[in-house]
């Protein structure tokens, strides 16, 4: 059997005793007093005010003041083109122009697919015709309208007189009757004249109609870049067949590029349309830009809500689906500049500091990390004035007396 390892664990756990149960002893050994004493001062009747007259433990002390720090809102999230379309076909056709090959720039109107026309222009030049046609209908019906309200005036003359005649003796009911039927055919007429108008004019509508969808057809077999971007995919091959929803090419706008993120329901209040934002790509590239859009609903699986900011990209170098840590803008807030080692976890596992309060004892103060910097780290929660321990807090806790020694903020 080995001794050494029996004899390392024997010393260890006594090591660990004494520290967990007999500290007071083990304190007043350091400080050369006898164990004996320090124990019958905490076992005897006057514990606590033996407590109250035993020596202050020294530590080193901070005092810190609230500086006012601009705050962000740190996001992750990705690089996003601000267009990107799929221009697809309307009409069917074969494509009779060479292929535009992809990552090619291309200005709006550029011709990306032209397509075989067929017979679509033979069936402009009919609607045309037809056209011409039924306006050529439309004087002759408007002559034969007033022809039948002439007509229909001498009609209504002849049937006044002889209505009068009749009632002085001087014409027979015959010819009133006659008169009357001659009126009513007159009547007639126009009526059938004003109906021959309509449907000329009727015509007219309809080949302008022809006329107009014809062109449209024809329109459609050049299709046309929508917008000034980069072509993601090739256009469509000389001799393919495109049928209506069939791709002819894809084309992005990357100038300028959006960044997207997504904010949480508690930091939301702190973004505004309009800040100012900055990135750090995976590539370690830096970008700044604006915020243009922040969603007033929240997705409802995640509950966040999608901010998107706007970055120059004149030379097209961020790319569309990058990685990107985002930082935005926010009202500042005070904080206390501290060195990391000052910070501690107290018996429930909450990160704070421990501080000298009043009449000199101990007081612990949980805090939150708002930026850590070589510097050191930027917290809040505390009070704008405060002796902050950053030597020997480790080994003091809330309410025990310690004697305080201040050093330079600098040092």
């Amino acid at each position: 059997m080995r001794v050494v390892p029996v004899l390392t664990a024997v010393l260890v756990t006594a090591f660990l005793y004494l520290a967990v149960f007999e500290r007071d002893a083990l304190v007043a050994f350091a400080r050369g007093e006898e164990a004996s004493e320090t124990s019958a001062a905490v076992s005897a009747p006057g514990a606590e005010a033996a407590e109250e007259t035993a020596p202050a433990i020294g530590v080193v002390a901070l005092q810190s003041k609230a500086q006012s720090i601009d705050s962000a809102v740190i996001l992750r999230g990705e690089t996003a083109a601000a267009r990107q379309v799929d221009v697809k076909a309307e009409t069917s056709a074969v494509v009779i122009s060479e292929p535009l090959r992809k990552g090619r720039f291309v200005e709006a109107g550029e011709l990306l697919c032209e397509l075989a026309p067929g017979t679509r222009e033979a069936v402009l030049t009919e609607a045309r015709a037809r056209l011409t046609e039924a306006k050529a209908r439309v004087p002759e019906a408007q002559a034969r309208l007033t022809e039948a309200q002439a007509r229909l005036e001498e009609a209504r003359i002849n049937a006044n007189a002889a209505t009068r005649l009749s009632e002085d003796g001087f014409a027979s009911e015959t010819r009133v009757a006659t008169t009357q039927a001659a009126l009513s055919a007159a009547e007639a007429g126009v009526e059938s004249a004003r109906a021959g108008l309509d449907s000329a004019q009727s015509g007219i509508q309809a080949a302008s109609a022809s006329v107009a969808s014809a062109e449209t057809e024809i329109d459609r077999l050049t299709i046309e870049a929508p917008f000034a971007g980069l072509l993601e995919s090739d256009t469509a091959e000389l001799g393919s067949l495109l049928q209506p929803g069939a791709s002819c090419a894809t084309i992005i706008q990357l100038d300028p590029i959006k960044l997207v993120g997504f904010v949480p329901e508690t930091e939301v209040d702190r973004v505004e349309v309009g800040a100012m934002a900055g990135a750090r790509l995976v590539s370690g590239r830096e970008v700044q830009g604006r915020v243009t859009f922040l969603s007033r609903s929240a997705d409802p699986t995640t509950r966040t809500f999608r901010v998107e900011i706007d970055v120059a990209n004149p030379d097209f170098t961020i790319r569309d689906g990058q990685t990107a840590e985002i930082l935005i803008a926010a009202d500042g807030q005070p904080a206390h500049l501290l060195p990391q080692s000052a910070l501690t976890l107290n018996a429930d596992g909450k990160l704070g500091v421990r501080i000298v309060g009043a009449d000199s004892l101990v007081e612990f103060l949980p805090v939150n990390v708002l930026r850590d910097t070589p510097q050191g780290v930027w917290l809040a929660g505390l009070p704008d004035q405060a002796d902050v321990i950053v030597v020997g807090q480790d080994f003091v806790t809330a309410g025990v007396r310690v004697a305080a020694t201040y050093q330079q903020a600098d040092q």
